[in-house]
């Protein structure tokens, strides 16, 4: 992998008194037959660290520079793929959403576009949400019809032994300017029956995966289910019209919720 000076990102602005407003960027360019960076900016909290690239693929690290988000915060991270760049993109360890000095809640906003022939894999470490925290988290992502997706996003609701915080998700998803995917989730205190048995009842690790590729429009995989033993959690694969399919993934803890995921990922799927 040909690698490409970064620019260099202007300092971190507060978002208010009491929260602070940071943008990172990433784009990954295709350059006779490799993937180059010639954007990596980190911003505020996120520091962005090349790591050896895997044949054509060019792989970044996000590393947390600071404690966040807290209350308050604004925080985003953009990052492209342009026509036929193959980009991996991983963080060095959990993010920790942490109360801050105001009881205004935090924002973490990711937005993903890949063009033509293009594949990003955003595989980063879970969203820890420690008891009396409260995040917004979106996921936007815009996909040529020949893009390829890996997506992975898991939520730990509290920290060993405390209780959730407050967190609230929307994963959005267009592909060739359709709608493929648009949910939303919330999980904490202020969300009547998050914790009852019609949603994670004992379970406090959730999460899913996202996979779109066109050889999916060839062969569909069919609905499968994923467990050990119910106390162990659960997983289950759903088709989705696009072409894509969707694992979501309940579980105790991170330890058991990322094994599910990768069985479910792993495994050869069963045609529809």
């Amino acid at each position: 992998m040909t690698l490409a000076t970064g620019h260099t990102a202007p300092a971190a602005q507060p978002a208010s008194s009491a929260g602070l407003r940071a943008t990172a960027r990433i784009t990954a360019a295709s350059r006779s037959g490799t993937t180059t960076l010639p954007v990596l900016d980190g911003d505020g909290p996120f520091e962005l660290r090349r790591l050896r690239s895997r044949g054509s693929e060019a792989r970044v690290c996000v590393v947390g520079a600071m404690c966040a988000p807290l209350g308050g915060d604004r925080l985003r991270i953009e990052a492209t793929a342009q026509q036929s760049a193959a980009l991996h993109i991983t963080s060095a360890a959990a993010t920790l959403a942490l109360p801050g000095p105001t009881p205004e809640h935090a924002t973490y906003d990711v937005h993903l576009t890949v063009a033509e022939d293009a594949e990003l894999r955003w595989l980063p470490k879970p969203l820890i949400c420690a008891a009396g925290s409260n995040l917004r988290q979106t996921w936007t992502v815009d996909l040529a019809p020949t893009a390829r997706l890996v997506l992975r996003e898991e939520q730990v609701l509290g920290r060993a032994g405390e209780p959730s915080g407050q967190v609230a998700t929307r994963l959005t998803v267009r592909r060739g300017g359709q709608l493929l995917l648009d949910q939303e989730t919330e999980y904490g205190p202020d969300t009547p029956g998050w914790d009852g048995p019609a949603v994670l009842s004992d379970h406090r690790a959730t999460g899913q995966i996202l996979i779109v590729d066109p050889a999916f429009e060839s062969k569909l995989p069919g609905v499968q289910l994923f467990v050990d033993e119910p106390e162990d959690g659960q997983a289950v694969l759903t088709p989705l019209v696009g072409p894509a399919a969707l694992v979501t993934a309940i579980a105790p803890d991170g330890l058991r919720l990322r094994r599910l995921l990768d069985t479910a990922r792993m495994r050869p799927p069963r045609s529809a």
